[in-house]
């Protein structure tokens, strides 16, 4: 591919990373192909994949621009070393099948300790934990819940919208659930999980600087641009600065606390694994491991 055809071939796909960065994961892109060397292929949606959701067209073709020129150059070079040295030979395999296996090895392990690890640590041990070491459990930002919708200021139905959304009922939940299906472009039920205020408030058109204060005085808030209506409905909130809700730390506990136990489970597990293989015959040593463990001594 030349230079002269990059321009072109990066105009078509500012398009489609546009389209991404506005609808997020509502576009879905066909894999064709985009940039093709022998055959090496580089399809539209490997690239479109990276744009990270929300970005705006001039960054997602800085991204894309940038990815695919490295990707050229990549498969290039490869192409070089390629007829220069061939494949590498014996060496080069060797290398890959000690970073194959040290891969392998590794996800297993990861695994293995996180399953096992996790299973061992009781609800009552986290708990513990929680309020013994409540303080580094501090919160760096605000959490809510509630329930977001964001609905086309031309939808139908606004007013029962309003009526709805303010209430945590059940009935009242079900009506926005159903109305949100063929009218609302985002709906979000967070009543039974914590949020980050921050994230929540990028997605409308407004401002807060005092945030702490902002959910001291605001429950329900609605606020409209040219093109939708937004609601937002706060049933809990949890400041700044405040020790972070259990539920919202557990799952730092849980990492935590596995950590911690992690070097001795592993420890006495390569031993444990050793010591069978050795007694049950798995392995053969082609010298006497006691003379040696005598010299050794």
């Amino acid at each position: 591919m030349t230079k002269k055809n990059l321009p072109r071939l990066l105009l078509g796909l500012a398009l489609c990373c546009a389209l991404t960065a506005c609808k997020g994961s509502a576009v879905k892109e066909e894999a064709d192909t985009l940039v093709q060397i022998d055959k090496y292929t580089l399809t539209r949606s490997e690239v479109t994949k990276l744009i990270p959701e929300g970005s705006s067209p001039a960054d997602s073709l800085l991204i894309a621009e940038n990815y695919i020129k490295k990707w050229i150059t990549d498969v290039l070079i490869y192409k070089v070393a390629e007829r220069n040295i061939g494949n590498g030979g014996e060496e080069i395999e060797r290398l890959v099948e000690e970073y194959r296996q040290a891969l392998l090895r590794q996800r297993y392990l990861d695994i293995m300790v996180h399953d096992k690890l996790s299973a061992q640590i009781s609800e009552k041990d986290k708990q513990a934990y929680y309020r013994e070491d409540s303080q580094r459990f501090v919160l760096k930002t605000n959490l809510i819940r509630g329930l977001f919708v964001k609905v086309p200021a031309d939808a139908p139905g606004l007013d029962n919208v309003r009526k709805w959304y303010r209430s945590e009922k059940t009935d009242a939940v079900e009506n926005i659930e159903k109305y949100s299906l063929s009218n609302a472009a985002v709906y979000e039920y967070f009543y039974d999980r914590w949020m980050d205020l921050d994230e929540v408030l990028q997605k409308m058109p407004i401002q807060v600087t005092d945030k702490a204060q902002f959910l001291r005085t605001n429950r329900a808030i609605e606020t409209t641009d040219s093109t939708y209506c937004y609601f937002l409905n706060i049933s809990r909130y949890v400041t700044a600065g405040s020790i972070a809700p259990y539920d919202y730390a557990r799952p730092e506990i849980e990492e935590t606390m596995i950590n911690q136990r992690k070097v001795d489970f592993l420890r006495n597990f390569e031993e444990e694994l050793y010591r069978d293989a050795v007694r049950k015959g798995d392995v053969t040593f082609f010298y006497d491991t006691k003379q040696d463990n005598n010299k050794k001594k």
